[in-house]
Order: structure tokens, then C-alpha cells, then sequence
């Protein structure tokens, strides 16, 4: 009797090709029929429904009430162990639906549905819940959102099985929340978490230290702004362990890796040219850390980056020397043979670098500068004032000289000429530069030729003749690197500002995170207009005097770098931070100067507290 239906039970329908109706013998109305105007279907509620046997297998019983037959027994309509029902789709959504053809609701429909039957919402609704919670991308690329705490609550007062009241618990930990609902009436009970959990650790606490972090910004400005918009947040000292544990041996791993590829192209490169500068954390000579800058100026990328702690050594005037001692000691261990390098005119560098093998180069915009400062000085004087028509000219001819000279002499030869240039004359005695190159001119201006004799002229030439100045002239440098490299400390503020004290850890990350976006956007390219040309924007800098000049707009910058330091912290530091932070470890440091001190007793320190204004009055 398998191909017969059950005693008691009668099977109806109408066409092959329609489903099959079960009404039981004893109950001859048909079942109520209402749609809820409310309900919110899921992605998949309108595709052909599957019955999984583990959890909607039919249950067949007697019912000794009408006959010894067995029937179809559906669900109690508030089962608690079934899933709750969703809530009501909000307007918005729409709009992201229009745009998400897999969740849109104008599907083709295969049969009859009745979508207030318990039976038959329990797959979609567990279809919808295993596609929204189960998702393909990380913890840390996943979209997050501002929720306030009153729209949070409204999901959780009243229970999705008996729609009655339920108790509601909160806890916190950071930006994490937990909510636990319990309903009373029928013992329905759920946890709902915020954010996912990493071991122990809140995937949110983490990701919002690390974004604060690899961004280069202040924690302290961050929690302002975290209580102006009441929003919640971790204390700072969960900040300083989610950076010593997982984000500073990110950046620390991720920097060594960026440049040991650089140093293994260099090494298998001929005619390397490199330059170096020494940048101080704070104004002037007093700084407590000095960064030492290598770079490749043919790629113009940043290599080496070399902190000094001023206790390290004898002195600041000792810093810049022990960061190129440190950054050509990293070149040698990995082969890197330059061909020249570039740095300023500084005496303990030209002393350490007199031996070397390669060829040394002075910067030519240091010595610009240096120069430059000591014309514009002497033109305010009363009878130099001539001077000031030819200081734009002198800062040129010192920088042709530098890029059009082959040798040390015709340097000097070429700077030299500028003295009978000033005096209208053209031709020189000097072989290795016999005359000027330019063609004959005919001044209109003849008051701004100066005349040999005149205090303008014998200081002029006093400075320009200078021994020093001709020592540094011979050494000038045919790749300026002064740009590069004053772009990078410019950027280098925005992540270490020289009003802020940080650890010598930390100022080493922020300074690898300040090459790291340099070298990924050293090559941008300049903007363009909608037609293809070029823009520009009208500058009045503050070497120029109040003259404006016209700089070229670069492309918006990238920060692929910070997702990537990002996916670091979480695929590979925080599995497993033993090696990472053995990394650290190694980095050598001297201990703070605190510690060689010796600690007072803080109690007895404030009993003597004495403020300025009653230091009289005692």
C-alpha cells in the first residue's frame, strides 16, 4: 500500500502540474489564507523551496482521536528553536537592491507559496541568514557603520517568537557590544555581537588601532572626536598594546621586506647614485632624534631610513655622520656598490667620506641656499642695493654650473665668470671657460652692470671667491636631490610632527610608514584637464618673496600600502606575533635617559611642590 495515501488524509488536485493539497478527514475548511504586507522576504524566499532532512523531515504519528492513521504535523507557530523573523525591510534598502540583481524580488515564481505557513519560511529564512552572516571577504575589509544606541535596542525589546517584552542586557568592551535577549513568556534567548571576536579580541577594537595607527594620526585628536559624536571607545593604553604586539612588527615587517627588494634590484645595477640628508625631530640643534634619509635619486625612492638617539652619541653635531655610517654599513651587507653619493657640505661628513671609494658630491640647493642667504643680506645695505637685481641670476648660474661641468676645475672656471658676466664683460682668461656661451646682448637696463671697485662689487666677490665656497664649487653635484628629499621630510611631518614626543619605536614606524607612501607615489603623474591639458596652480612661496610662481598639480595620491599593512596585522601578526615581535626585539636602542636616574620617592616629590607664586611666600 506504499503508492496510497494515508487513512484520513485527502489529496487534492486539480492539474498534474499544481501541488498537492493535504486536508485531514476530520477538519473540512480550508486553511486561512493571509499575506503579511510586512514581512521581508530574503533573497532566495521566491526560488523552489528544499526540505532539509536533518531539520524539516515530516514527523508521522497516530492520532487516536479520529483514527488509528498517522497525518502531517506541522511546527507550533512560536517554536523557540526556530529562527526569528526578520525585520521589516527599511526604505533604503531599496535602492541598494536596484543595484543587486541577485536580491532582487521579481524572480520567476515556480508554483503556489504561502509565506505565512511556519513550514515553509523556515529555509528562507535560514538561506537569508547563512548568506548575510557568512561573507567572502576579511574581517577587516568588511563595511562597517555608525548605529545609535536607541535604533539598536528597538530590534531587541520585543520578542521575534511571542512579540511580547523581553530583557535586554548590554556589555561593552571598546567599540564591541554584546546584546543578550531573553524572553520570560517563552524562554526564546539570543546573543548578538557587534563585531566578529579574534581569539579573545574584538575584530573593531583592533582594525580602528591599526587605522589609526598606519594613517599617521594622534589617538588623543581621534578620542576627541570619538566624544564629541558619543561614540564609543577603548582607553590608551589598549591602544599601546594592540600597537607593540600586533601593528609595530607589522609595519616593522612590512618595511624590511619593501626594502630588501630595493637593495637586491641595487645590487645587480651599475652606476648606482645615491643621497643622503639628516632631518631633526624638533627645530633647531636640540633635537632628541635626528632621521637619516638614503636615496636612490635615479628612482627617487626612499632605501634606508636611520634613526639616532642624541644619547647615542657625543653630540648632535655627530648625528648626520652616524646615520651615514649606518645607512652605508646596510648597503654593504647587501652588496650595494654606489658610484657617488650625494649629501651637504657638512665638515664631519666630508671627514668621514675623504677615504671612500666612491665619488662624493655636494648637494647643490644647500650650497644655493647658504649663498643666497648672505647676498640677500648684503643688498640691504645702502650701497649694495645693485646687488638685488642679480640674486636671481647667481642662484642660476651656480646651478648651470653644476649640471653643464665635468670636472672640479671647469667648475670654478664656469663660478668664477660670473663676476666679469656682472661687469658686462664676456670673454674670460680662464681657458677652461674662455668666454660665455650666450649670444651678444644689448642691455636696455645699463645702471645694472656694476663696475669693479664698488662696495657691491668687493663684497660680492668677496663672498663668491670665498675659499670654502670654491671648495664646496668643486664638489658640486650633477643630480640635485634636494627636491626629493625635501618632499619626503615635508611628508614626514604629517606622521611624526616635531611637537609631539614619541618613543624611539614608535618615531622608527612612523618614520618606515613616511617611506612607504613616498616611494608609492614618488612617480605620480601630473593632472590633466577634461581636454588633456596639463594643470597648474598659481603658488606664492615663501623663499620667493611674495612673487608667485606656477607649480604643476600632481594626480590624487594612492594608499594601497595601508590596506596592506592592515591585512598584515591580521592574516599574519596576529596569528602568530612570536617571530614579529622577535623582529622588533632586535632593533638596537639605547635605554632612555630616565632610566639612568634615579627614582624619587613620588610622595615625597609632591609634599615639596611649590608653585612660582608662593616660592616667596615660604
Amino acid at each position: 500500500m506504499s503508492g496510497l495515501p494515508e487513512a484520513g488524509i485527502v489529496l487534492e488536485a486539480s492539474a498534474p502540474e499544481q501541488h498537492v493539497r493535504i486536508q485531514h478527514v476530520a477538519c473540512q475548511t480550508d486553511p486561512p489564507k493571509s499575506t503579511s504586507v510586512g514581512t521581508q522576504l530574503s533573497m532566495k524566499t521566491l526560488k523552489p523551496h528544499f526540505r532539509s532532512t536533518g531539520t524539516q523531515a515530516s514527523v508521522l504519528c497516530s492520532d487516536v482521536c479520529v483514527s488509528t492513521e498517522s497525518r502531517v504535523i506541522k511546527r507550533f507557530p512560536f517554536d523557540p528553536y526556530k529562527r526569528p523573523c526578520k525585520r521589516p525591510r527599511l526604505e533604503m534598502e531599496l535602492e541598494e537592491e536596484e543595484n543587486n540583481p541577485e536580491g532582487s524580488s521579481t524572480g520567476e515564481i515556480e508554483g503556489p507559496h504561502d509565506p505565512t505557513d511556519p513550514v515553509e519560511s523556515v529555509p528562507a529564512l535560514t538561506e537569508s541568514a547563512d548568506s548575510t552572516t557568512k561573507s567572502s571577504a576579511p574581517v577587516q575589509r568588511t563595511p562597517t557603520y555608525i548605529v545609535y544606541e536607541n535604533c539598536l535596542m528597538e530590534l531587541f525589546q520585543v520578542c521575534p517568537m511571542c512579540t511580547r517584552e523581553s530583557d535586554v542586557r548590554v556589555r561593552r568592551l571598546g567599540t564591541f557590544l554584546t546584546v543578550q535577549q531573553h524572553c520570560r513568556h517563552c524562554q526564546y534567548s539570543r546573543r548578538w555581537n557587534s563585531q566578529p571576536i579574534l581569539g579573545s579580541t574584538p575584530a573593531g577594537n583592533l582594525q580602528l588601532s591599526a587605522a589609526v595607527y598606519v594613517n599617521g594620526a594622534s589617538f588623543f585628536s581621534i578620542e576627541k572626536i570619538f566624544k564629541t559624536m558619543n561614540l564609543k571607545m577603548f582607553h590608551h593604553d589598549t591602544f599601546r598594546r594592540h600597537a607593540r604586539t600586533y601593528i609595530e612588527p607589522a609595519i616593522v615587517h612590512k618595511w624590511r621586506t619593501a626594502q630588501g627588494g630595493m637593495l637586491a634590484e641595487l645590487c645587480q645595477q651599475q652606476n648606482v647614485i645615491l643621497g643622503g640628508d639628516m632631518r631633526t625631530d624638533s627645530p633647531g640643534q636640540n633635537g632628541r632624534f635626528g632621521s637619516y634619509t638614503m636615496m636612490d635619486l635615479r628612482r627617487n625612492t626612499v632605501i634606508d631610513v636611520q634613526l639616532v638617539e642624541s644619547s647615542e652619541i657625543a653630540g648632535n653635531d655627530h648625528m648626520e655622520q652616524e646615520g651615514l655610517e649606518r645607512s652605508l654599513t646596510v648597503l654593504k651587507d647587501h652588496d650595494v656598490k654606489p658610484d657617488c653619493v650625494v649629501t651637504d657640505s657638512h665638515p664631519k661628513t666630508q671627514e668621514f667620506l675623504s677615504e671612500a671609494t666612491f665619488t662624493h658630491y655636494f648637494d647643490v640647493g644647500h650650497i644655493e641656499k647658504g649663498l643666497s642667504k648672505k647676498l640677500r643680506k648684503i643688498s640691504q645695505r645702502k650701497d649694495c642695493r645693485k646687488l638685488k637685481k642679480w640674486l636671481r641670476s647667481i642662484k642660476n648660474h651656480l646651478y648651470w654650473t653644476a649640471v653643464s661641468s665635468t670636472s672640479g676645475p671647469e667648475r670654478v672656471a664656469k663660478w668664477k665668470s660670473i663676476l666679469n658676466h656682472i661687469q658686462d664683460i664676456h670673454v674670460h682668461d680662464d681657458p677652461l671657460f674662455p668666454r660665455c656661451p650666450h649670444p651678444h646682448r644689448t642691455s636696455r637696463d645699463t645702471n645694472k652692470w656694476l663696475r669693479a671697485g664698488t662696495p657691491a662689487f668687493r663684497q660680492l666677490k668677496k663672498v663668491l671667491t670665498n675659499e670654502r665656497v670654491l671648495r664646496d664649487v668643486w664638489r658640486l653635484s650633477p643630480h640635485p636631490h634636494t627636491p626629493s628629499l625635501e618632499a619626503f621630510h615635508t611628508l614626514t611631518t604629517r606622521f611624526a610632527p616635531k611637537s609631539v614626543a614619541l618613543p624611539f619605536l614608535g618615531m622608527l614606524c612612523r618614520l618606515y610608514m613616511a617611506a612607504l607612501h613616498f616611494n608609492e607615489n614618488a612617480g605620480r603623474p601630473q593632472a590633466t584637464t577634461a581636454a588633456g591639458e596639463p594643470l597648474f596652480r598659481v603658488a606664492f612661496p615663501k623663499s620667493k618673496k611674495g612673487e608667485c610662481t606656477a607649480k604643476p598639480v600632481k594626480v590624487e595620491p594612492t594608499y594601497r600600502y595601508v590596506g596592506e599593512l592592515v591585512d598584515v596585522v591580521f592574516d599574519k601578526v596576529f596569528q602568530d606575533p612570536t617571530p614579529y615581535v622577535e623582529e622588533v626585539l632586535k632593533i638596537s636602542r639605547n635605554p632612555d635617559l630616565s632610566v639612568r636616574l634615579d627614582k624619587p620617592d613620588e610622595l615625597e616629590v609632591i609634599s615639596s611642590y611649590v608653585s612660582r607664586i608662593n616660592q616667596g611666600r615660604t
